[in-house]
């Protein structure tokens, strides 16, 4: 098209779309160096500044790890909540943010308002944040971070006493490994830990994709790390990581990252610079630091092994010993924390579910389907959707029963029932799992006995180097040297080139600013702009094709010289690999007897509460979905009653964990027991309903269930008609459950995930086995259970019909029967405001969130999941 009005005038015609184009291109050009130049000013004013964690968020720096006696770069921060967030609650649970030293600087956990910080802050807790300095401190090892941040964490249990649990910590990335070691050697100081996109699994992965577990066998080991450091001055540059990622994905790195920007250059700028911001912020590491990680951790894969210990020898790691529930969180979509190295650590230490469980420990994980490895901890719809859910979600979580479990996270139904008990827009469910799940995400695990070589051939290259290359190198080195290498590092020069300190672009901010007031964009529909865009997705194309080529010829390479029988043997390995060892030790069947041991008495003791809880266990073995929603009614009932009967969150668990390992170990007994512990007629009543209405929530009570229910009614000597009765009389029955006047009554639990157990007492391995409560998802599968908490009853219940004892009632245990004794600080009160009692309707079981390798996503119903 020839330009009219050009015509018109008289001019010489041109075409005017060529001639839009290339006006747009002349100042998007100018406006996209421009950025790069803003870029390096504040790359600049970084560096003087002292480099600063890139928070969003004013903090308060309460203790600096460089005054301890084992001194670190690293300090606690405490985070003051902006004013469009509601005051912190020193009652609440305090958060803790570990951010990873892999490079960059500290504050991607706080990088936004939508954030790990943000989220913990808009719901009223406490927020703390673990940052470091640029520079770490002489002689400093990941020795002195771990007992560095051994203080943080106890120091913040001592600023919260009265918080109801423990400190939740997230550790992100290789901030999630730190927190791991920590929580094994002190388990004592945290509560719940979050790992987000964390490797613990290093060799793991799926075979054609994760490249990035390669790069050590194909650099022959750990001596390019001390290479270095040798050359650094004793200092490792954290550009060096840094360029790593980048190599990752050389279409994003060389292309697609420049180009989003000069495509979006009036929009992006300021997101651009922002992220630029820390991602250009490179930290140093001590060489003996980074040798440590690569030798203890990448190539060596010590950590789920129990290998690491102290310098002294007196603390060993063993993630077997974490007590508080651990969570991961990964994705399909990261290239650099696959979820294979997030997760396959679980099946390093456990030989099944029931291992776990016996072991008191509670793993979640969650799996998003594409986010990538930076959007674990910058993306708006993670923050808002996952970390959201978690935070909400945590007092659940520290009572569930052990046990793996994945959570499930799912818009709410506008006809899901119980609403009122849902906070947000999103409902969080946990399915219980078997290790088997886990080993099912990967392709199978013959393909890492072939880095049991790699670690000795890195073993060998490194005592070749430390001995004849690495003592000519330090005495060569110096600080200018290093110094100059990190000036020319290509991470940083492509920064100070394009900055202020480079006098020949001193005209570009002047032009820059004139071509913003007189900017003509092209039209979207340019014929031009439409190539380009056609162009561009080529180049992209080329360098994925690329990418993908290189990394099958490095994964080629690797496999022909490290599967290699020859070289396994050359080397002392055995071609087979060591074979993987989950046995229990003598000191842990030993520990097991012990427990077995001190459990017996609690058969026939406890209080009130210790009873009804019991009960509930008893009738509800055999859910394995929990969901929030009976949960937080629960919460709602010890809230309203906490002045009458002060039962901690910590109590509860404490409860329902000691009744689940009793149970466990010797069903019958547990259930023989139940008449000492609910003395009085009265009460065995209002526990026997209440527990009956607490498995009808969801629809018809399952034969198994209701079977329970009737041996249960057996023993504690109930009217067998109870459960038996005619619409007509369980109507009549109903009203001494809801009725709203208050009434002495047990603490409301949510149900268990718990096997049956036969008649026999299990072996010493099961008996070490506690379990908190499992709350059914009443939106999830048919078999579920919501629990809610019932009202009880408002006047004397009249005397149930007495029904012949059953034989289990019939022991030495129940032959003579005590009164029933004043209720103490540890046993029922009344219950002044019930919570509202809502049927809920069966749905079928929603997808989980994760899927495995080459399974595409399960296809969402409309608006099922919010973007990441």
């Amino acid at each position: 098209m020839w330009s009219t009005a050009a015509v018109q005038g008289g001019k010489f015609p041109f075409p005017q779309p060529l001639f839009d184009y290339w006006l747009d291109a002349c100042q998007r050009g100018i406006l996209y160096w421009d950025t790069l130049y803003r870029r390096g000013e504040a790359y600049l004013e970084h560096c003087e500044s002292g480099k600063p964690p890139v928070l969003v968020f004013d903090y308060r720096i309460i203790m600096d790890a460089r005054e301890l006696p084992d001194p670190a770069n690293y300090a606690l921060a405490a985070i003051q909540p902006p004013a469009n967030c509601p005051p912190t609650d020193p009652a609440k649970r305090p958060f803790v943010v570990i951010d990873p030293r892999a490079g960059h600087g500290p504050g991607i956990g706080g990088f936004k308002m939508d954030s790990e910080i943000g989220i913990a802050l808009q719901q009223g807790h406490p927020c703390y944040f673990v940052m470091f300095f640029p520079q770490p401190v002489p002689g400093q090892t990941i020795e002195s971070v771990a007992k560095a941040e051994g203080h943080f964490l106890k120091r913040v249990n001592e600023l919260h006493p009265d918080s109801d649990g423990k400190p939740f910590v997230i550790g992100n990335c290789q901030g999630g490994w730190a927190l791991a070691m920590l929580a094994s050697v002190a388990p004592e100081l945290v509560g719940p830990i979050l790992l987000a996109g964390s490797p613990l699994s290093y060799w793991a992965g799926v075979r054609g994709k994760n490249p990035m577990r390669y790069a050590g066998g194909l650099n022959g080991g750990t001596w390019t790390a001390s290479l270095a450091g040798d050359l650094g001055n004793g200092h490792f540059d954290g550009a060096h990581l840094v360029e790593n990622f980048e190599k990752l994905d050389p279409a994003n790195t060389l292309w697609k990252k420049s180009y989003n920007l000069y495509a979006k250059i009036d929009t992006e700028p300021q997101r651009y610079l922002d992220f630029e911001r820390w991602w250009g912020g490179h930290y140093l590491l001590n060489k003996a630091e980074m040798e440590w990680i690569t030798q203890k951790l990448f190539v060596g894969n010590e950590l789920v092994h129990g290998k690491i210990t102290s310098h002294d020898g007196k603390a060993r790691v063993d993630m077997r010993n974490i007590r508080s529930p651990i969570m991961v969180f990964a994705s399909w979509g990261d290239n650099i924390t696959p979820p294979q190295q997030a997760l396959n650590w679980i099946a390093d230490l456990y030989d099944s579910a029931e291992d776990i469980r016996n072991n008191e420990q509670t793993i979640v994980y969650c799996l998003h389907n594409k986010v990538g490895h930076l959007g674990i901890f910058v993306s708006a719809g993670v923050a808002n959707k996952e970390h959201s859910e978690f935070a909400s979600a945590l007092d659940l979580i520290d009572v569930l029963a052990p046990g793996l479990y994945e959570a499930v996270i799912d818009d709410i139904a506008p006809d899901a029932p119980g609403q009122e008990y849902i906070e947000g827009r999103y409902i969080i469910r946990f399915e219980a799992r078997e290790v088997s799940d886990i080993l099912a995400l990967d392709d199978g695990r013959d393909d890492e006995r072939a880095f049991e070589v790699v670690k000795r051939v890195s073993e060998i290259n490194q005592g070749v180097y430390d001995r004849y290359v690495s003592p000519a190198l330090r005495a060569a080195s110096n600080e200018a040297s290093a110094r100059l290498l990190r000036e020319l590092h290509p991470a940083r020069l492509e920064r100070t080139l394009v900055s202020p300190k480079n006098p020949w672009l001193w005209w570009l901010p002047d032009l820059a600013a004139k071509v913003r007031e007189q900017r003509r964009p092209v039209a979207a529909d340019n014929p031009l702009w439409l190539w380009q865009e056609q162009l561009s997705g080529f180049i992209v194309q080329s360098l994925d094709h690329y990418r993908d080529l290189r990394d099958a010829a490095q994964e080629q390479l690797f496999r022909a010289v490290y599967e290699s029988p020859q070289l396994a043997t050359l080397v002392g390995v055995a071609p087979a690999g060591e074979p993987r060892n989950q046995a229990l030790t003598w000191e842990t069947r030993e520990l097991a007897r012990l427990k077995r041991e001190a459990l017996d008495p609690s058969f026939e003791q406890g209080t009130l509460a210790d009873g009804f809880v019991r009960l509930l266990l008893y009738v509800s073995i055999g859910i394995g979905v929990v969901d929030e929603r009976p949960f937080n009614a629960i919460r709602r009932v010890m809230r309203d009653v906490r002045h009458e009967y002060p039962l901690t969150l910590m109590q509860l668990k404490d409860i329902v964990r000691h009744q689940v390992a009793l149970v466990r170990l010797d069903a019958p007994r547990a259930l023989r027991g139940l008449p000492l512990l609910l003395p009085d007629a009265r009460r065995r009543h209002q526990a026997w309903l209440l527990a009956r209405d607490l498995m009808a929530l969801n629809g018809p009570i399952p034969a198994e269930h209701q079977s329970r229910l009737n041996e249960v009614a057996k023993t504690l000597e109930l009217d067998a008609a109870i459960h038996a009765a005619s619409p007509a009389a369980r109507a009549e029955a109903e009203p001494a459950v809801l009725s709203p006047v208050p009434v002495e009554a047990a603490p409301a639990v949510s149900l268990p995930v718990a096997k049956p157990v036969s008649g026999k007492t299990v072996s010493a391995k099961a008996a070490t086995s506690k379990a908190a409560p499992a709350k059914p998802a009443s939106a999830a599968k048919p078999s579920a259970k919501t629990v809610k908490p019932a009202a009880r009853k408002t006047t004397p219940a009249s005397k149930p019909a007495t029904a012949k004892p059953s034989p289990a009632a019939k022991t030495p245990a129940t032959t003579a029967k005590p009164a029933a004794p004043k209720p103490t600080s540890e046993e029922i009160k009344p219950i002044a405001k019930p919570a509202t009692r809502t049927s809920a309707a069966k749905k079928p079981a929603g997808k989980a969130n994760g899927q495995a390798p080459g399974t595409p996503p399960a296809a969402s119903a409309p608006g099922k999941r919010g973007k990441a």
